[in-house]
């Protein structure tokens, strides 16, 4: 008898397919058994019955065309959405115009601050420093004490040349009366009147020498810091203190030429200055309460930067200017009958900036315009715009050249008093 012998791995491989089979063949017999109540309760539900001749592949050519007409709906409507973009109310397009008015440009410059005469207050002779009756920060008129150096050496020259005077005097008083006697000649009294004016000559050239060593304000200013103290030995040019004089500070800032050219045509049409009104920024973003003028312009150029410098004088009565402060000018130009249009009215394409124009016709133009200045809301227009030519102030993205619209006018005066918006 001959016995099969079945390997271990096969019999386990059957083990654990035999359990997955069964569930398999119970799956279908369910899934058989479902198919057929559902056959049956079609059938028995259905109003409509099969007519004869009517087969399965007509019923699937019926469902592929119903499916066909459902892709074809979905897909136009995909194409509809993607050749439109997401739907959205069309905006309302809202047209000006350019409008001619009188508006003032502001430029900013940074600016150096300082006094109209700032000094070293130096000694003129040497000495010890005897006394200083002032403080640092004080203000001291002309003419006021500062600083007194003790000159030993000039103190008593000039005590011998007194004496030398006195007995210059006392000779030529004898003499005098000697002439009087008719005992010396008039040449004698003549040698002794002249030895006497040469020694008060001495006299006065020590004075002046001595009164070096005191040292006064040349003018009203304020007191900087103290170089030396008293008691120091001071030497004849040593520095001992600055005086600034603060009652009208002198405010330099750079100008470009082209800048300069405008400003100075302006105060060449208009020497009253009104054109040009001068304002002052301070550190702290607050503005300077008193306002400035032009005084002067330097004569050259620097060949470096392309500025030149201007020169502008503000009245300080409080004080409250220092010499070496800095700031901010503002250079405010007026400029008389500008061409101005709304910033939004404006787009911007490859640095070069553009409107659209409305003719006649209602036809959109795309123009290119150069701006003169730039103000907070509006732009003033060098070229590309006249005055009363329309143009479109919302809806710039919905509108093409060439494209015919039709739009709603707003009076330019209106849009201008309630501007906030920049260009889109």
């Amino acid at each position: 008898m001959n016995v099969t012998k079945i390997p271990i791995v096969a019999l386990a491989a059957a083990c654990l397919v035999l359990p997955a089979c069964n569930k398999i063949e119970e799956f279908y017999e369910g899934t058989q058994l479902t198919a057929s109540e559902h056959s049956d309760s079609s059938s028995s539900g259905s109003e409509h019955h099969a007519e004869p001749g009517h087969n399965d592949s007509e019923h699937a050519s019926s469902h592929s065309a119903n499916q066909n007409e459902t892709q074809s709906d979905g897909h136009g409507e995909a194409h509809e959405e993607g050749h439109g973009g997401e739907h959205h109310p069309a905006h309302k397009i809202l047209v000006t115009s350019a409008v001619a008015k009188d508006v003032i440009s502001t430029q900013r410059y940074v600016c150096q601050i300082h006094s109209r005469r700032h000094i070293e207050v130096r000694a003129l002779e040497g000495g010890y420093l005897e006394a200083i009756p002032i403080n640092e920060g004080q203000s001291v008129r002309q003419g006021e004490l500062m600083f007194k150096i003790l000159p030993v050496l000039y103190q008593a020259r000039l005590n011998s040349d007194l004496a030398e005077a006195s007995l210059a005097q006392i000779e030529f008083d004898n003499t005098k009366k000697l002439f009087d006697q008719n005992i010396v000649s008039q040449q004698e009294v003549a040698l002794a009147q002249a030895k006497l004016t040469k020694a008060e000559a001495k006299v006065q050239l020590a004075k002046a020498e001595r009164d070096f060593a005191d040292v006064r304000a040349p003018f009203n200013g304020i007191v900087d810091r103290l170089m030396n103290q008293q008691g120091s030995l001071i030497e004849e040019g040593d520095i001992l203190t600055t005086l600034s004089d603060n009652e009208v500070m002198w405010v330099y800032f750079n100008v470009p030429e082209a800048r300069y050219l405008e400003y100075k045509a302006a105060m060449d049409e208009n020497t009253g200055g009104e054109d040009l009104g001068v304002e002052l920024i301070l550190a702290n973003h607050q503005k300077f309460p008193v306002p400035g003028q032009i005084s002067a312009i330097e004569a050259d150029f620097n060949n470096e930067t392309g500025n030149i410098a201007f020169r502008s004088d503000f009245a300080n009565p409080r004080g409250l200017l220092r010499h070496g402060q800095t700031g901010t000018v503002l250079l405010n130009h007026l400029l008389k009958d500008a061409v101005v249009i709304p910033q939004r009215a404006t787009y911007e394409i490859l640095d070069k900036r553009y409107a659209f124009v409305v003719d006649a016709d209602n036809v959109i133009h795309q123009r290119e315009i150069k701006l003169e200045t730039e103000l907070d809301d509006i732009f003033v227009i060098r070229e590309g715009l006249q005055p009363g030519e329309r143009i479109v102030l919302e809806g710039i993205r919905q509108v093409r050249d060439g494209d015919q619209v039709v739009y709603e006018f707003k009076d330019p005066n209106e849009v201008l008093s309630h501007l906030k918006n920049h260009a889109e």
